[in-house]
């Protein structure tokens, strides 16, 4: 049973990043464009724009991903710096979904502020420079890595569609993505992902109220349930990395714990959330 980290109600949780060297997590309401920290007390800052993702970059220092673009922030005082534009020529679109990734970049997803299909895409930050992955996607989401760095895993929600695709020595994708889990049948909505340390992926399903858990060849292992619908996206953290937090949204729906984040022990370790190079 998972129990409550945070009773703070999100309208659109988001992405939960443990700080391995703070030992703090970091969580995001993109909707309501605030940041979120919670060690022995919990922190809020406020944005002027969609916030939705963050990397570590240092003990004080995170990326942060918004609707126009990617930034440095600095925890102690709260200054922000740009780093580069995502999208930044149409007000149309803001960030979703992303992850450091183990070669030092960071992965963020676009998506249409009103989910309008295919008019997001997903980019890589890279040593100063912004690339563009993948086009044509709608709800950006799964973005995580297998333990060993040579292969990424990303979805589209609404194509019910988890896929994977093989990584070069400098982390860029190489060849064409397959489909790793197929929801389709069971019609499940795959969210954000994140992978453990044997290298099984651990997926938020929104509307079902639990985090999944498959194989590196893509077999159901288990579920973990949530008490909350409208689960987004896990993380592990907390001592050796044995602590899953979940985040939600209470977006839409009436429920006396969505948009809560939650924390359990489930018997499994994480991988550490990886270090981003600016």
């Amino acid at each position: 049973m998972m129990d409550v980290h945070s009773d703070t109600a999100c309208e659109l949780g988001e992405g939960p990043l443990w700080h391995p060297q703070r030992n703090t997590l970091f969580w995001f309401d993109i909707l309501g464009s605030t940041l979120f920290c919670k060690g022995e007390t919990e922190e809020a800052w406020g944005f002027d724009e969609h916030v939705s993702a963050a990397g570590w970059a240092d003990q004080d220092t995170l990326l942060i991903a918004s609707e126009t673009g990617l930034w440095t922030f600095d925890t102690p005082t709260g200054e922000q710096e740009f780093l580069a534009g995502l999208e930044s020529d149409t007000s149309a679109t803001r960030s979703n979904d992303g992850r450091a990734d183990p070669y030092g970049g960071f992965w963020i997803g676009t998506m249409g502020k009103e989910a309008e299909a295919y008019a997001g895409a997903i980019y890589r930050y890279y040593r100063g420079e912004v690339r563009r992955l993948f086009d044509r996607i709608t709800i950006p989401n799964s973005i995580c890595f297998a333990p060993d760095g040579r292969r990424a895993y990303y979805a589209d929600t609404v194509s019910r569609r988890i896929k994977s695709v093989a990584l070069d020595d400098e982390g860029w994708p190489t060849g064409k993505p397959s489909i790793f889990v197929d929801l389709r049948e069971p019609e499940l909505n795959p969210d954000g992902s994140v992978v453990d340390a044997e290298g099984n992926l651990w997926n938020a399903q929104w509307g079902a109220g639990r985090v999944a858990c498959y194989a590196p060849d893509g077999t159901f292992l288990k579920a973990i349930d949530v008490p909350a619908s409208q689960t987004t996206c896990p993380a592990f953290g907390g001592a050796d990395l044995a602590t899953m937090f979940v985040t939600s949204a209470a977006q839409g729906v009436d429920e006396t714990q969505g948009g809560m984040t939650f924390a359990a022990q489930i018997g499994v370790t994480g991988q550490r959330e990886h270090q981003v190079i600016l």
